[in-house]
Parts: structure tokens; C-alpha cells; sequence
């Protein structure tokens, strides 16, 4: 009885024992959802570690709740005023940069915060993102992402404007 209960105890502690963002060679695969306005969906990424602060990855997103006036075109007196949103307006894909530092600030090794950079197919933005681990596979993610510069400077119209403003990403994030 004595050996089970310590085969537990053992067993338990190395799951509480995580680790956020171990470097060079680090692997990390987040899923979640994605909530801008007019358009919540899903999200993707993969981080790569480079370096003991560095990684980079990609992330892509695709809207699938939009508003009903995105989901047809509108026409006012015969005249189009707005474009539904086409798989390209719903589609997004980045290249991303994250400084992960985690470590850095020493809050608890099981929490990485990592500040960062991206190119995408509509524009050049940065994200800020923070991930806690409950294992060392299984963790939770949060992100914040703004577009610094927009490909297209014309008045966007609201299907443009998906992938193309503030979104927030959250979900679950797994170690590889």
C-alpha cells in the first residue's frame, strides 16, 4: 500500500512540475478560438524555439461566425454597397517572432510571456501572449494582437477588416 500511494504522490508531483519555454528545439502547438468584431473563429499556431528567449512560428485564422449582412452582398436601389466576406476576407496566415520571457521575469516557471512580432497575408502587426502549463504537455493561452501597418490604406470595408484589427486569440496549448 505504502508503494502505491508513493507511486501516486510521484506520479502527481511530475505533472505539477512543468516547464513553459525550455529554449532551443522548444515545440509548442496552440489551438483556440478567435474574437474580433464582427467575426469569431479559430486559431492555430506553431512556435519553434531558437534560442533560450527566442521562437518563431506561424499562426493562421479562419472566421467562422460573421454577421448576416457579411454573409451575402447588399444592395441598395440596385446599386452593390457591400461585399460578402469571401474566404480570403475570413482566411488570415502569419509568420511570427516571440521573445519568451518567461524566464526573465521569474514569475513561476510553469508561465511564459511572450511579446512578438508578424507578417501576415493582410498586414504587419505585433501580438503579446502569455501561456500557463498545468503539465508538462497541457497549458493555456491568451493573445493579444494588433495590426501595426495594413496592406491595403483604402477605407476598409467591414469584410476587409476581418484579421485586419484588434482580435484576441485564447485556447489550449500543447507541448510537442
Amino acid at each position: 500500500m505504502k508503494n502505491i500511494l508513493a507511486a501516486i504522490a510521484l506520479f502527481s508531483v511530475s505533472f505539477m512540475h512543468a516547464q513553459s519555454f525550455s529554449g532551443s528545439g522548444d515545440q509548442k502547438v496552440q489551438i483556440g478560438a478567435n474574437f474580433q468584431n464582427n467575426a469569431t473563429g479559430i486559431n492555430v499556431s506553431y512556435d519553434y524555439g531558437l534560442g533560450e528567449n527566442m521562437s518563431i512560428g506561424f499562426t493562421s485564422s479562419y472566421a467562422l461566425g460573421i454577421p448576416s449582412e457579411l454573409k451575402e452582398d447588399r444592395y441598395v436601389a440596385g446599386v452593390k454597397v457591400q461585399d460578402k466576406a469571401s474566404f480570403t476576407d475570413r482566411f488570415d496566415l502569419k509568420a511570427r517572432f516571440n521573445a519568451n520571457i518567461g524566464n526573465v521575469l521569474n514569475i513561476d516557471e510553469n508561465f511564459d510571456l511572450y511579446p512578438g512580432l508578424n507578417l501576415g497575408l493582410k498586414n504587419f502587426g505585433s501580438h503579446l501572449g502569455a501561456r500557463y502549463f498545468f503539465s508538462n504537455g497541457f497549458g493555456i493561452y491568451s493573445e493579444l494582437n494588433l495590426p501595426i501597418a495594413k496592406y491595403n490604406t483604402d477605407k476598409l470595408t467591414a469584410a476587409e477588416k476581418i484579421h485586419n484589427q484588434f482580435t484576441v486569440n485564447a485556447g489550449v496549448v500543447f507541448n510537442l
